[in-house]
């Protein structure tokens, strides 16, 4: 996830916090239209068929009365109860019917004994903790995301279950949802004595790192879209994440792994626990593994099947993934694990059991990313365009009908998308999309050759009145870019937004289309300055040539073009030096072996010490007056240059220009 990622942490919390302050029009019924279209949702898909909602309580343990997980400071980072609108009702026309009901089965939580020895805490956080019972002690795959609710789910299993120490932490991929409590079940002194070891696939820390911060705070803003931080929850806000209810808002950590999974296929045996583990990069994340237990004959798929089609693009942001690896990573469990698996599980929803269940279900999955994968390149190949291409990829019969591919975080739709942009990228190969005009340019224009604002209001208003929302949303997109303090145009945006939102089957569709409506309505939330997903783990966690990229990407241009500066850097820590140039407006670094005498500037600054000063428990100038750093040259010029660097905040405009 995808984050979720990022996913990320982000000062949600204050958002949240802010969200009661932020009162304006607010949101309407379903329309006409969008009842006649969510009913027919009820005609179509198999709701006789309630096996999931069985699967998903078999094994239940126990749970908590009121699951609410406080933090310390006294904000709630987790609260099921305030999803306890859906139980026990059927959907309302504000919800479509096939999303009520995955919300419904992901508002199932606590404890479940999967089999024998393995059990799993869902519904603490957007993913699962799987707990596998040990000769002497636990192993722990991906502590879900804030170290809250990570904490409050092994303390669910120790209050079910015999307290044996934790000897191993697995993380599946690099995706924070599943890495991000692991200070919530053990500590850094737990690992550096040799009590827990960490396991990881190969790549991991690079891409759990890169991932949050190369763009880590664009993926942050969007994320509060995709997953709906800002909305309130109920009926017409948000009802689930797709994956699960939503991401958490609690301590974001990181302990580096100490042993990594480097092999295709690799046995290790973790407290006599026999696991193969298999690597399958570049599937649902850059650096990802599968596990099989052959003892309890279960398969642990990580996130490449669960019970909803999954991204080839996610909506936060990422690199496109690649559908031809996730087929062939799935038919590679089966052909693996086909005739041994009599459980799977997945890091996100709930297990299957039975090896002709299981078959089957896997089947389907690899046979739903193959067929987007090889329709799309069939129609491009056609000459057909990403656009066009989203319309007319429909799944099989056979294939949307199983409840386990329907739309709910991924959808046909945004992962044809994908398939071309991988394959052919953002061009289109029609020259009037070859350099269009910037949208609030084009959207003046627009504008004036359709008569003015008036006219288009009073014509999309026609078209609001045929359900044509749609249409409805593009018309005042462009009246909104050419006239942002139009707020007329922003509430006829918001109104056709909100009903595209009710009609979605998929949850981070309904939670993009409900957040654009919220911030049409309301205006843009102020966020406190200095938030980002950049976290005190994942600062630490960072290479010197990651921090040096990230400063490269931080460099604002217009301050920096007439500025030439060399910068010896001695890292005496870890035994590495670098120079630094900052010239024509870019950052460039080299790791050497030796210096160079013509620098303006020699730095003599710890891994260490710099870790201190990038997460503000020091300062430069403090380091240099405590002895623990050293700096000669031409320094008035080179706190000229430490200006010249941006600053991100998570608060840039998104449906406004």
């Amino acid at each position: 996830m995808e984050i979720k990622k990022n996913i990320l942490k982000l000062a949600v919390l204050s958002l949240v916090l802010s969200v009661n302050l932020l009162a304006a029009e607010t949101s309407k019924d379903a329309t006409s239209f969008t009842k006649e279209k969510n009913e027919q949702v009820l005609q179509e898909l198999p709701f006789s068929d309630t096996q999931d909602f069985d699967d998903a309580k078999k094994g239940f343990v126990a749970t908590l009365p009121k699951l609410v997980i406080p933090s310390s400071d006294g904000h709630n980072v987790w609260d099921i109860t305030s999803y306890e609108f859906l139980n026990g009702k059927s959907a309302p026309f504000t919800v479509n019917p096939s999303l009520w009901r995955i919300a419904q089965i992901n508002n199932i939580n606590g404890l479940f004994k999967v089999t024998d020895r393995v059990y799993q805490v869902r519904g603490f956080d957007i993913s699962n903790m799987t707990i596998v019972e040990g000769n002497k002690g636990l192993i722990i795959t991906d502590p879900i995301m804030s170290a809250e609710t990570a904490k409050a789910a092994l303390d669910l299993y120790y209050q079910n279950r015999p307290k044996k120490p934790i000897v191993a932490v697995i993380y599946s991929h690099s995706h924070g949802d599943h890495y991000g409590g692991v200070r919530g079940v053990i500590t850094d002194e737990d690992v550096k004595s040799g009590k827990v070891k960490v396991y990881a696939p190969e790549g991991f820390l690079e891409e759990a790192v890169s991932e949050n911060v190369y763009a880590g705070n664009a993926m942050g803003r969007r994320a509060l879209y995709m997953y709906g931080a800002l909305l309130p929850r109920g009926e017409k806000g948000q009802v689930d994440g797709g994956l699960g209810k939503t991401t958490s808002v609690g301590s974001v950590g990181l302990i580096a792994p100490t042993d990594i999974i480097s092999k295709n296929t690799e046995t290790r045996t973790i407290d006599g626990v026999q696991i193969e583990f298999s690597l399958v990069p570049g599937t649902e994340a850059p650096s990802e593994m599968i596990m099989y237990y052959p003892q309890f004959k279960l398969l642990n798929t990580a996130e490449d099947a669960t019970h909803t089609l999954h991204n080839l693009y996610t909506l936060r942001g990422a690199q496109v993934r690649d559908a031809a690896k996730w087929w062939k990573a799935i038919d590679m469990m089966l052909s693996t694990y086909g005739d041994k698996a009599e459980v799977v599980i997945a890091q996100h929803h709930w297990p299957k059991w039975g090896n002709k269940e299981i078959n089957t279900y896997l089947e389907k999955q690899r046979d739903a990313y193959k067929y987007i994968h090889d329709q799309t390149l069939n129609l491009a190949n056609k000459g057909y365009t990403m656009n066009e291409i989203a319309e007319m990829i429909k799944l099989p019969d056979v294939l949307e009908q199983e409840w386990s591919l329907r739309g709910y975080y991924g959808s046909v739709n945004h992962d044809a998308k994908a398939v071309y942009q991988r394959y052919l990228g953002w061009y289109d190969s029609n020259p009037a999309n070859l350099n269009p005009l910037p949208p609030e340019e084009a959207s003046k224009k627009y504008v004036e050759v359709m008569g003015g604002s008036k006219s288009i209001i009073k014509k999309a208003k026609e078209y609001y009145k045929n359900g044509e929302y749609r249409w409805v949303a593009e018309l005042m997109n462009r009246v909104v870019f050419a006239e942002p303090d139009n707020q007329e145009a922003k509430n006829l945006a918001a109104d056709a937004l909100e009903q595209l939102g009710y009609q979605t089957e998929n949850a981070t569709w309904r939670n993009e289309y409900l957040m654009g409506a919220f911030e049409l309505r309301n205006g843009k939330v102020k966020l406190p300055a200095g938030i980002g997903a950049d976290t005190p783990d994942t600062i630490r966690a960072m290479t010197v040539d990651m921090f040096l990229d990230y400063m490269g990407i931080r460099l604002n241009s217009e301050k920096a073009k007439n500025t030439s500066i060399t910068m010896n850097w001695d890292i005496p820590d870890i035994k590495s030096k670098y120079t630094v140039t900052m010239e024509n407006s870019v950052l460039v670094y080299r790791k050497v072996d030796s210096f160079k005498n013509n620098a303006d500037i020699t730095l003599t600054l710890p891994k260490e010490a710099l870790n201190n000063i990038l997460v503000k428990q020091s300062t430069l100038d403090k380091e240099i007056q405590s002895g623990n750093a050293k700096i000669a040259g031409d320094v008035e010029k080179f706190k000229e240059a430490l200006t010249f660097f941006d600053t991100f905040t998570p608060d840039f405009n998104i449906v406004t220009p």
